[in-house]
This record gives C-alpha cells, structure tokens and sequence, in this order.
C-alpha cells in the first residue's frame, strides 16, 4: 500500500478484484489548488479573456465539489461520485431561483455568494457538467494507468 497514490489499490492473485479508496491528502490537496485557481481568476480577469473568466471559475467550483466529494466518500465509484457531485451542483443552482431575505442576506457574504451563488444561469449549469467531467475523466485516465 502506498499512501503517496491517489487511490489504494488490492488485487487478488488471478483475479481483478481492486479495493479503491481514494488518498483524502491527495485530494485536500488538489480542492486547495482548485480553490486557489477559481479565485485567481476573480482577482486578476483583465489578463486573461473574457469568456474564460466567465465560465472557468464555475467550472472549477463543480471540479471542486468532485473532489469534496471523492474525498469524503473516499471507496465510492467514480461514476457514484460524478453524479452526486452533479446533483448537488444543480441542486445550489436551481437554489438560485428562490429568493427571500434571510438567503439573500447568506449570498450577501463572501463565502455566502461563493457557495451559493446569485442568480440562476443555464450557462452554469454548462459549466458544473464540464468541471466534473473533466474530473471524471481525470480520475478515470489515472486508474487506467495503474492497471
């Protein structure tokens, strides 16, 4: 067992059988790096183009909650883990729609509108299938090259 890979690995003798459990260091490490990428983005736009910063940091909000969500179901399937992850991401932006003073108040904070956003966008949820496809295919190309 190596705790240094993203995923610890069993196989039986003549058979394929893989416990996978995904490293929670590893992927702390990686939502850390998300983060500070989707907020790079907000602090310095005028360097790159318009559109990227439009969708980039949606994109890497859903790649983080990917990898929340691997984290801490650290032995579910990666399929398990996308669709959750994408729920959830649809969940927060159908959130939007609703709107009364005490959740207005909530987005009104930092860490209220990074969280939850503030208005529903069909474009978001574009963005959300993205950041966790690409987290899915990332995950799943890493597997495949552990085999």
């Amino acid at each position: 067992m190596n705790d240094k890979s993203l995923y610890v690995i069993t196989k039986r003798k003549g058979d394929k059988i893989m416990t996978k459990k995904r490293n929670r260091w590893i992927y702390s490490t990686l939502v850390i790096l998300v983060i500070f990428s989707g907020l790079s983005l907000r602090a310095f736009p005028q360097y790159l183009p318009r559109w990227f910063v439009n969708y980039a940091p949606d994109t890497l909000w859903a790649l983080m909650i990917f990898l929340l969500v691997g984290g801490m179901l650290n032995n579910k399937s990666t399929k398990a883990i996308g669709i959750s992850s994408l729920l959830f991401c649809y969940f927060i932006e159908i959130t939007q729609l609703y709107h009364t003073p005490w959740i207005d108040a909530i987005r009104e904070t930092t860490i209220g509108g990074l969280i939850l956003g503030f208005g529903f966008l069909w474009s978001d949820l574009v963005c959300y299938t993205v950041g966790i496809s690409i987290g899915v295919l990332m995950e799943s190309f890493y597997l495949n090259s552990l085999e």
